[in-house]
C-alpha cells in the first residue's frame, strides 16, 4: 500500500468481476474536484481508469497519443485525441465554447508536434436551448476549423431533458500528422533544459469568471483561446529536436502542467516568478476572486521545454508570430528536487508549487 492510499471500512464496488480501487482520498462518490486537473482528477486517473484500459499508448498520458503505422516500407506517426467542453457561461468575453471546442482539440494535436487533420463533434443538447444559440456556436465553429485548418468530417447529436444538462455539451475527437523527425513528449524535459510560455498566463480562466461573477474592470478582459499549430510551426521551423516538451495550459493553469510534467519526466522545475508575464487586469482579479494565477486557466497559450543552445532562437521564433509576441523565459529544468515545482518569489524567497486537490475554477473549460 502506498502512502496516499486510504483505507476504507467499506468493503470496495465489485460489478461482474470488476473491482474499483474506491474511495479514492476518501471519497466514496464523485466530487467537482474530480475534473478539476489537480489532485483528485489525478487520482481518478491513476486508481480507476488507468488500470482498467492500461496499454502502451494510453500509457503515454500527454495531451495527445502518438501512433506509429507502416504500410509496406513507408512509416509514419499520427497523434490523435479527444476532449469534452463544459464550459458555463456557454457564451464569454472573446469567444463561446464551440470555437473553444475546435481550438482545444487541435492545441492538443499541436502539443506532440502534429499538424491537426480531422476533427468529429458529438453534442448532447439541453431541451430549451435556443436555436439561435446553437447556431451562433455551430457557425463559430465552422469559422475556428477554418482558421485552423481542419475539417469536421463525423459528428453525432442527442439531446438530453430541460434540466439535465447547461445548455450544450461538446465533445471533439481529432487527428493529426506528426513531421518526420519530431518527437516531442511530456517525458522528454532535461536538466538545463529552458522553459518558455508563449505570452500571459490565465486568461481565459479570468474571462470567464469575470462574466459569471459579474465582474467589470476598467480593461477588457477576453479569452485567449486560439489555434497554436502556427506557432508550433514556426518553432519546429527553428529546429525541431530542440523542442522536447510542449503542454497547454488549460485545467490547472500553469502550475498544474508545469507539475505534470516534472512528475513524467522526473525532473525539477525551477520557476522565477518575476519573469512569468501576467496582465494587470488578470492579476487584479485574482487577487479579488483569492484566485493564485499561476493555477488559472489558458485556452490559446502553450509551454515549451527546450534545449538551451536554442532557447534564444526559438523565443525569438515565437515572439515573430501572432500568437507568441508577448513570451518569455521564465524557469529552468534541473537536476534536484525531482517532481517538484519551485518559484522564486518577488521578494526573493523560495516556494513550491504543488497541486491544488480540490477545484479552484469549475467548468471553465
Amino acid at each position: 500500500m502506498t502512502d496516499n492510499q486510504v483505507v476504507s471500512p467499506n468493503p470496495p464496488l465489485d460489478f461482474e468481476g470488476w473491482t474499483c480501487p474506491l474511495p479514492l482520498r476518501d471519497y466514496p462518490t464523485i466530487v467537482m474536484g474530480h475534473g478539476s486537473g489537480g489532485k483528485l482528477m489525478a487520482d481518478l486517473i491513476e486508481h480507476l481508469f488507468a488500470p482498467q484500459f492500461a496499454n502502451d499508448l494510453l500509457g503515454q498520458m500527454g495531451d495527445a497519443t502518438t501512433i506509429q503505422f507502416q504500410i509496406s516500407n513507408f512509416k509514419f506517426q499520427m497523434a490523435f485525441t479527444t476532449d469534452s467542453f463544459v464550459v458555463r457561461p456557454l457564451f464569454f468575453p472573446g469567444g463561446n465554447i464551440g470555437e473553444l471546442a475546435v481550438n482545444g482539440t487541435v492545441n492538443d494535436l499541436a502539443m506532440r508536434g502534429a499538424r491537426p487533420l480531422y476533427l468529429s463533434a458529438g453534442f448532447i443538447l439541453e431541451e430549451g436551448l435556443p436555436m439561435d444559440a446553437l447556431g451562433h456556436i455551430a457557425a463559430s465553429m465552422a469559422r475556428a476549423c477554418r482558421k485552423a485548418g481542419v475539417q469536421l468530417v463525423a459528428g453525432d447529436t442527442k439531446v438530453v431533458g430541460k434540466g439535465q444538462g447547461d445548455g450544450v455539451y461538446i465533445n471533439t475527437s481529432g487527428i493529426g500528422a506528426i513531421p518526420e523527425g519530431v518527437d516531442i513528449g511530456p517525458t522528454r524535459a532535461q536538466p538545463g533544459d529552458v522553459v518558455l510560455v508563449s505570452g500571459t498566463m490565465g486568461d481565459h480562466g479570468v474571462a470567464v469568471m469575470s462574466v459569471r461573477e459579474g465582474i467589470e474592470f476598467e480593461t477588457a478582459l477576453k479569452s485567449d483561446t486560439a489555434p497554436l499549430w502556427g506557432l508550433v510551426e514556426a518553432m519546429l521551423a527553428v529546429d525541431a529536436g530542440a523542442v522536447h516538451v510542449l503542454r497547454d495550459p488549460t485545467r490547472g493553469g500553469l502550475g498544474v502542467t508545469l507539475n505534470e510534467i516534472a512528475r513524467a519526466s522526473q525532473v525539477g522545475i525551477a520557476l522565477d516568478e518575476r519573469t512569468i508575464p501576467v496582465k494587470p487586469a488578470v492579476s487584479s482579479a485574482c487577487e479579488m476572486l483569492g484566485l493564485d494565477p499561476l493555477y488559472v486557466a489558458n485556452e490559446g497559450k502553450l509551454i515549451a521545454i527546450v534545449a538551451p543552445d536554442k532557447a534564444n532562437a526559438l523565443l525569438s521564433a515565437m515572439r515573430a508570430h501572432e500568437f507568441g509576441h508577448e513570451a518569455a523565459v521564465v524557469g529552468r529544468i534541473v537536476a534536484e528536487h525531482r517532481g517538484i515545482v519551485t518559484a522564486r518569489t518577488g521578494i526573493g524567497g523560495t516556494r513550491v508549487v504543488d497541486v491544488p486537490a480540490g477545484e479552484l475554477l469549475p467548468r471553465i473549460c
